[in-house]
């Protein structure tokens, strides 16, 4: 009794024998994901930029415990119309305007110019404007939620006195998340026509485009399908849409484009329909799952972060790979045993006769006559437009991410042209014990002292540059507490026009009187960032090691995989440094419509990473399977990267193409951190596949020559046994339709 077929000729076989129940049960399971993913958005959270379990975090819960209070996350910016805010008729109707905040339910505590004593915290320098503050408790979700309706109430109470404006962290974050999903539904209906013309033009067939639209469609509805599910037991960040929009076309067009050409391959050379598709999941269906492995590893690589805001790009792009593989390995291969005639050529392409004919063959064994001489000089490109990321800075975002229309980035930039110092950017500092006020008193002067610190307030008092601030030494009731301590040491602009960190480790540094935690937005950020930064070596080890696995698995090579570690490494320096040299530095802003703020957040560098080293393994298993089968039949290692490049190249150079295009349509966006990976992501992905792809690797490997598949005996043994190959198969039994042309 012969063993069973392999499973992926069993799915081949499923495919083209029960075309009909496959398509069926693929078209219901699209129209359950439609359904369940057009609710994903309304889901989907807003994440801040917090650290759980970090000291920030654990002085912030602190402080609500105990005082019922925390950082402003809401404000109010009251302008006088004429003359100051000290006016005692514009001071009445600011009284007004918070106690009517004050009563909105999800207000926990307010304060302002006028009901802490005129504290010149909350005033700007010419007394012409003045701050009501607010702290809303909550995840970000439930603020947001609220913020609306707060917004909407208090935007319209405009007098002959005074004008109102709203802002504050959490609106900033709100606006943010707004405008993300607008730029989600902006590039959604900007992509996807122009992605199907695209196609068109490259298969030459209107079927093939749409299916290989209707691919990436499958895995973008599937995505937000399950990313809906997901949130009924964890929290997910709205970003992770977009993520799965452009990850979801990207790869189904890359998938389809690689399975349908296959299956383009095999019925060319007379093999009918049913025994193209087994042939073609065989082979490309291989192939793809090794890829999607790949990327999903390097995006699961994110787990690491205890960030839900950048795990939820691991889910999105496990559920992406998840819903295109099912796509590309079952569903397209049914839909191409089915109507697969008119994915075909109307007419064989000229020039069929010899692989060795083609450009890209000719292009490659070019190079790899003088690998140095095309190596170097592009080697010599990638490290220059690498370079200005050896001046990286990486710092804290403020308001500027947002579109300079923006209503809470208008207020935010108001507030920092104009005032002092930001109470709702203070540093909490809290201990969690009964405290002396001789030494608290102490504590704060020395604090107060502090550069950067405009001024610190305690139950006592407030204090400035050493000594106790006139006209403010009331006793505060929001910092009375018999069971803790807590100081708001309140920034001045110029430490928030820096870098913030710089103070936030001064204040932790500082020797206290009590065992202090430090809380507060900035200290909040700032251990966001620390964490970020702490896990990043693991991440990277651990992309790194999976990534090198799989190509030891396609390739039984222990060079290769390093080489395209190395590829890789030189692709993502590209990017990096244009991000250093566009966003951090400011170049192109006026093209791009963005306003520079000198530094880069760091997770979405750390983000963008993830998906381009997944991406570039993507084309390096699509090159790597095809000239592994090469040298598996030749033996010549020359002929095997030139064959295998000729047969990839076209194909790859067309998906980056499209892929490229997708990312770069959120550089059209309003948002600078989708700005930021649409522009990166364009410019590695076009890197990858027009460089490194064509250029570095034939003239690396035509440098290690036969060397290029070395491997110690055990792990060759190893190889034999997993390792993955693309020879085909045994051709199909050939049904009614295999008897019909190939090409129609």
């Amino acid at each position: 009794m012969s063993p069973p077929p392999p499973l992926l000729r069993r799915l081949g076989i499923l495919a083209a024998t029960r075309r009909r129940a496959v398509l069926i049960a693929g078209a219901l399971l699209f129209l359950c994901a439609a359904v369940i993913g057009s609710g994903a958005m309304n889901a989907l959270s807003l994440s801040r930029f917090d650290a759980p379990g970090s000291e920030s975090h654990t002085a912030d819960a602190l402080i609500a415990r105990e005082f019922d209070n925390g950082s402003p996350n809401y404000l109010l910016l009251i302008t006088a119309r004429e003359g100051t805010v000290d006016a005692p008729a514009l001071a009445a109707e600011a009284a007004a305007l918070e106690a009517d905040l004050a009563a909105e339910p999800a207000v926990t505590a307010t304060g302002s110019y006028w009901s802490r004593d005129r504290t010149p915290t909350l005033a700007a320098e010419d007394r012409g404007q003045a701050l009501i503050v607010a702290w809303l408790a909550g995840s970000a979700t439930e603020v947001r939620e609220q913020l609306p309706l707060i917004t909407e109430k208090f935007s319209d109470r405009d007098t002959d006195l005074l004008t109102v404006r709203h802002g504050g962290a959490d609106e900033i974050f709100r606006e943010v998340g707004q405008e993300a999903a607008r730029d989600f539904i902006r590039a959604e209906l900007v992509i996807v026509p122009v992605v199907l013309l695209l196609l068109a033009g490259f298969y030459r067939r209107w079927t093939a485009a749409a299916l290989t639209l209707g691919v990436g469609l499958f895995a973008v509805l599937g995505t937000l399908a399950i990313l809906r599910g997901i949130t009924a037991f964890t929290e997910v960040s709205t970003f992770a849409a977009n993520l799965a929009l452009v990850l979801g076309l990207g790869l189904g067009i890359d998938y389809a484009l690689y399975v349908i050409t296959r299956f383009r391959e095999e019925s060319a050379t007379g093999a009918g329909r049913s025994a193209a598709v087994v042939r073609t999941v065989e082979t490309a269906g291989r192939t793809v799952l090794f890829s999607g492995v790949t990327v999903a590893a390097s995006l699961a690589a994110l787990f690491a972060f205890p960030f839900p805001f950048l795990r939820s790009f691991a889910y999105a792009g496990i559920a992406v790979v998840l819903t295109v593989s099912l796509a590309a390995v079952l569903l397209l291969p049914a839909a191409l045993a089915a109507i697969g005639h008119r994915t075909l050529r109307r007419r064989p392409p000229r020039a069929t006769t010899s692989v060795t004919d083609g450009r890209w063959y000719r292009m490659t064994v070019r190079v790899m006559r003088r690998p140095l001489l095309f190596g170097l000089p592009a080697l010599a490109v990638l490290l220059l437009l690498g370079a200005p990321f050896l001046g990286a800075n990486f710092g804290l975002p403020d308001e500027r991410v947002l579109p300079p229309s923006a209503a809470s980035r208008i207020t935010q930039e108001q507030i920092g042209q104009n005032f002092p110092a930001e109470e709702s950017d203070a540093l909490q500092v809290v201990a969690d014990e009964p405290g002396d006020p001789a030494r608290t008193e102490e504590y704060a002067l020395r604090l107060s002292e502090l550069p950067g610190v405009f001024q610190v307030d305690t139950e006592a008092g407030s204090y400035r540059d050493g000594a106790v601030t006139a006209g403010a030494t009331e006793a505060s009731e929001r910092f009375a507490s018999p069971d803790a301590v807590w100081l708001s040491v309140i920034p001045g602009q110029d430490a928030l026009r820096g870098d913030i960190a710089d103070l936030v480790r001064e204040v932790r540094a500082l020797d206290a009187p009590y065992d202090v935690m430090v809380g507060g937005t900035p200290a909040a950020m700032t251990d966001f960032r620390s964490a970020l930064l702490d896990r990043l070596p693991l991440v990277v080890a651990l992309i790194v090691l999976v990534t090198v696995v799989i190509i030891f698995l396609m390739t039984g090579s222990v060079l290769i995989p390093l080489k395209a570690t190395v590829a890789n490494v030189l692709s993502l320096t590209v990017m990096f440094g244009a991000l250093v040299w566009i966003f951090q530095e400011g170049n192109l802003s006026g093209v791009l419509d963005f306003t520079p703020s000198g530094r880069m957040e760091p997770s979405i560098p750390i983000l963008m990473f993830c998906i381009a080293y997944g991406l570039s393994m993507d084309y390096e298993v699509f090159i790597l399977a095809r000239v592994k089968d090469e040298w598996d039949r030749t033996g010549d290692n020359t002929r095997a990267v030139a064959v295998g490049i000729q047969r990839s190249a076209p194909l790859i150079t067309a998906a980056a193409g499209i892929l490229a295009l997708t990312f770069a349509a959120y550089a059209t966006g309003q948002v600078v951190f989708l700005k930021q990976l649409g522009v990166g992501m364009a410019l590695a992905v076009l890197v990858d596949a027009l460089i490194i792809r064509t250029v570095l690797v034939p003239a690396f490997m035509r440098l290690a020559g036969d060397a290029n598949w070395w491997a110690p005996p055990f792990l060759r043994r190893l190889h034999d046994r997993v390792g993955l190959r693309e020879t085909p198969a045994d051709p199909a039994p050939a049904g009614e339709e295999d008897r019909q042309p190939a090409i129609r």
